[in-house]
Parts: structure tokens; C-alpha cells; sequence
């Protein structure tokens, strides 16, 4: 079985890389960090498995593709595509700078596009796969002062059902995570206790467990929040 993961060296992509290696997936995991792709690479070969690391700025869509194209020419098939890679710039939107919502359309929406349709069409070859969209609280309702953040997210999430639509009749699942405050970068110096949060363990296990159930099952989303913050 092989997976995909983008944003794996940090948060939910690495919890959930470290989750699929357990469980014998062999993986693609891009970043942006080389150093910290290189550490994680060798963490993740602990297990019995291969790991092919591609450094990729997923602002960027040649470094997406680029990645691609190296996962089809190291492997045959695609099992699973998690598409995490996210970033959460707060600003309201009548103030920011246009860049920031360039920036997080390119990587919360652009990358999961372009991988999906391209490592989709692998999996379209075999009628099988599953391809999971890191979305957020914020695709079903704005979060105040992340007006940007809130359209991407929001946007992320209809890609996910056009997907599902799409794919459902090639027995490819797709489904949709829907975190709340969750224990990531994203969070970085915050005073809040960490127990407050939810853990990027707690993604990739509801990941886990959704990969284990029968056949003609799909889960369409799933929203997991804090239970007191």
C-alpha cells in the first residue's frame, strides 16, 4: 500500500505519516524544509517501508507537479492521498494585502487541485483509492478575523464533494476532515494549555480508522473540535 502526504514534516502531516508507516504504507511526503525532510526520512525508514521525500513549495505549482511526477515514476499505484498542506495567515479581508489571499488559495486550495486530479487519474486506473482533504471548521463557517483563510477552506471543501461526486462511481472514497483548534505551528507561542486542543494524533487515528472500514463505505466528512476552549 502506498500514501501520499503533503505538509509531513510538522502537525497533522506528520502524525498521520507516522500512523500510515505503522500500519506498513509505504509513503510520498513533500515539504518545504530539506532539513527537516531529511530528518523525518530517516525517522519514517525505521519501519519496513520505502519513503520517497521531495522538497515542494506548494505556492508553487511546478514544485507540485514535480513531486507528481516523481511519485508516479516510484510507484505503480496510489492507495491513499492526504492532502494536508495548509497554511492560516489571520488578517480580516477588507485589510489585508492581496498576497495573503493569494498565498493560502495556492496551498489550501491549488495543491490539493492539482494532486488530486493527477494522482486521482492513478487511482481511477485500478477503480480503487482514497484521497482525504485536511479541511477545517472554517469551510462551513467563517472564523472572524481569517476572512481569507475562511474562503480557501470553504473552497477546499467543495473540492472535496466535486471529488467525491466524481469518483464515488470508480469506487475511489474521498473524504473530508473538519478540524477545530488543532495543536499545530499554526499555534506557535500560544498561552492556552495544550491539552485544550485537538492533537494531530487524533487526525491521523480517525484516518486510520476510516481506512479499516468495509468496502462499500465512504465518509463523507468528518468535524472533530475542541470540547472545552
Amino acid at each position: 500500500m502506498n500514501a501520499v502526504i503533503t505538509g509531513a514534516t510538522k502537525g497533522i502531516g506528520k502524525a498521520v505519516a507516522e500512523a500510515l508507516a505503522k500500519q506498513g504504507y509505504n509513503l510520498a511526503i513533500c515539504s518545504r524544509n530539506q532539513n527537516e525532510l531529511d530528518l523525518f526520512k530517516r525517522e519514517l525508514e525505521t519501519y519496513p517501508i520505502n519513503v520517497l521525500a521531495v522538497q515542494a513549495d506548494c505556492t508553487q505549482k511546478a514544485d507540485v507537479i514535480n513531486f507528481t511526477k516523481k511519485i508516479e515514476n516510484a510507484f505503480n499505484q496510489i492507495d491513499v492521498l492526504v492532502n494536508n498542506a495548509g497554511i492560516f495567515l489571520p488578517q480580516n479581508l477588507m485589510d489585508e494585502k492581496d498576497e495573503n489571499f493569494e498565498i493560502q488559495q495556492q496551498i489550501n486550495v491549488n495543491a490539493a487541485y492539482y494532486l488530486a486530479k493527477r494522482l486521482g487519474k492513478m487511482m481511477l486506473k485500478r477503480q480503487k483509492g482514497h484521497i482525504f482533504n485536511i479541511c477545517s471548521v472554517a469551510s462551513k463557517e467563517p472564523v472572524k478575523g481569517a476572512g481569507s483563510y475562511s474562503v480557501t477552506k470553504a473552497a477546499l471543501l467543495s473540492l472535496n464533494n466535486v471529488l467525491r461526486d466524481e469518483l464515488a462511481q470508480h469506487n475511489i472514497k474521498v473524504t473530508a476532515i473538519l478540524p477545530g483548534s488543532t495543536l499545530t505551528a499554526s499555534w506557535e507561542g500560544t498561552t492556552i494549555s495544550p491539552e485544550k486542543f485537538v492533537q494531530p494524533q487524533d487526525i491521523a487515528q480517525l484516518i486510520t480508522c476510516v481506512l479499516n472500514l468495509s468496502k462499500g463505505v465512504n465518509v463523507d466528512e468528518i468535524m472533530v473540535t475542541p470540547l472545552n476552549f
